[in-house]
């Protein structure tokens, strides 16, 4: 064990020569320097108020103190700096006892009762949607299982079933503790059936139409789902219906308040076929409903928005966050945007960091002025980028950073890494018509410069070929364009990364 001074080891051998407590940094002054208690603690309000003219001034102090007692004045100088640094960050023994107590106990529940434990820090800050975004992402990491709000299930905070946390429908934005009473309440009598039974159930000026429409973006009906359907689907029915699902409910309860019976004596009910008919409903592409969570939950809960582009991602993105390493060599890296933070460099320029998330964990980007001037018009929260740059060892926060010198949004990508567009029709008849449809869909994209070819691989009796449109039919690679030519192609559209 070393100290800064032998006559320090009464002062730190309990700490192992550390400056730990404030009470330390206090009796160092009064071994070193043959300062009173009341000098001493005059040094430690000057450390934990850090004003330059007042630590001037009782450094001064301490060095003449030291120099006295005939302490090398250069150690003398390093060991008020060593006092200074802890001094910023040090409690008094007591608080420092108390914390310590306090960290274990939180340590062994987290350890003992995972689900537990996440469940009541969600319920704690369950109105701080930037604090819930984090422990969701924790909940996810310790491998918890989550269940998304459910009207059947949920309660006003987050609860615990069978070992697994269960979302809160209070952290739902724009749902309060009044609805979700009024919820549980009707739910005592039974499992709610379906939308119209959900609705009829609970009075309207309760739940309003918004709070309906957020727990449906929150995913909080999806027990509702018909036979086949998917979770897309599910919620754009949904959707739809709800209008006529209240409205009905709101008619039943008017003709039962005013005493209106039906011919055989009974209340009157709402009739079983207003929801059930709308069911041919466009259902909701993935990124929608995505953004439905996000926008009523904070967060992506159900998958996350690269999941759709993960087998595109692949041709120039060799590794996922999680697989990264740090390497001289320029690679690429791809994910969401979380979070931005612009400011002035050093110089007044502006630059740049930024969040990406693959899912499989995040990284910290930096974005200087140089590069910010040519790419920063891509940056924004929630956007796909694709970055080239170094990734380096982050010394401050211990993991890897990457330093940008390309940003590329995913059309941009597509143009860079692939061979434009092909459709497939070498194992299938060509409609008559398909010239004019490719045209109408096609159009609109076109671009004079860059963009990607497109290509269409015919197959005849006598012969194959692969035709290239002319130039003029370049078009931007947007993902509006390559749904709509799946969809009006019947999935014969791919974007060629063979020489990619």
């Amino acid at each position: 064990m070393t100290y800064p001074h032998p006559t320090l080891e009464g002062v730190l051998g309990g700490t192992y020569g550390v400056v730990l407590y404030q009470e330390q940094v206090m009796q160092i002054a009064q071994v070193l320097a043959g300062f009173n208690l009341g000098q001493a603690d005059l040094l430690r309000r000057a450390m934990g108020k850090k004003k330059p003219e007042e630590m001037a001034k009782v450094r001064e102090q301490f060095l003449h103190g030291t120099h006295e007692r005939k302490v090398d004045d250069k150690l003398s100088n390093d060991i008020f700096d060593l006092m200074e640094k802890f001094a910023g960050y040090a409690f008094n023994k007591s608080h420092s006892a108390t914390y310590a107590v306090v960290s274990f106990q939180t340590a062994w529940l987290k350890a003992h009762y995972p689900a537990e434990f996440m469940s009541a820090n969600l319920s704690a800050d369950m109105q701080n949607i930037d604090r819930v975004v984090v422990l969701i992402d924790e909940v996810r990491r310790m491998e918890v299982p989550l269940m998304p709000p459910s009207v059947s299930v949920s309660d006003f905070r987050f609860c615990v079933r069978e070992g697994s946390v269960v979302y809160g429908l209070g952290a739902v934005r724009g749902v309060g503790e009044g609805p979700v009473s009024a919820i549980v309440e009707a739910r005592s009598s039974g499992r709610f059936r379906d939308l119209q039974d959900f609705c009829q159930r609970i009075d309207s000026k309760k739940i309003n139409k918004r709070v309906n429409e957020a727990l449906i973006a929150a995913g909080a009906f999806d027990e509702f789902e018909l036979p086949g359907e998917d979770v897309n689907q599910t919620r754009a029915r949904l959707r739809a219906q709800l209008p006529t699902a209240m409205q009905a409910a709101q008619q039943v309860a008017h003709n039962t308040a005013a005493g209106m019976v039906d011919l055989f004596g009974g209340a009157e009910e709402m009739p079983t076929s207003l929801c059930g008919a709308i069911t041919d409903v466009p259902k909701l592409i993935t990124r929608e409903r995505l953004q439905g969570e996000k926008e009523a939950l904070g967060l992506y809960l159900t998958g996350h928005p690269i999941e759709e582009y993960t087998a595109e991602l692949e041709h120039f993105c060799r590794r996922r966050i999680v697989e990264l390493r740090a390497e001289r060599s320029a690679q690429w890296v791809s994910g969401m945007v979380v979070s931005t933070r612009v400011m002035k460099s050093r110089r007044g320029a502006p630059m740049c960091f930024l969040v990406l998330d693959d899912r499989s964990a995040r990284l910290e980007v930096s974005v200087f002025p140089d590069t910010f001037d040519k790419y920063g018009r891509k940056i924004a929260k929630d956007e796909l980028l694709i970055i080239e740059g170094e990734v380096q060892q982050d010394e401050f926060s211990g993991g890897l950073a990457l330093r940008a010198t390309k940003v590329f949004t995913m059309a941009q990508a597509r143009e860079r890494f692939s061979q434009g567009f092909i459709i497939d029709y070498s194992q299938s008849v060509m409609p008559g018509d398909f010239t004019a449809r490719l045209k109408q869909i096609i159009s609109p994209h076109r671009v004079d410069e860059e963009g990607c070819n497109i290509a269409i691989l015919y197959q005849a009796d006598q012969a194959s070929a692969r035709i290239s449109l002319g130039r003029q039919w370049r078009v931007q690679p947007s993902d509006d364009l390559l749904r709509r030519l799946r969809a009006e192609f019947d999935g014969r559209v791919q974007l060629d990364y063979a020489r990619g």
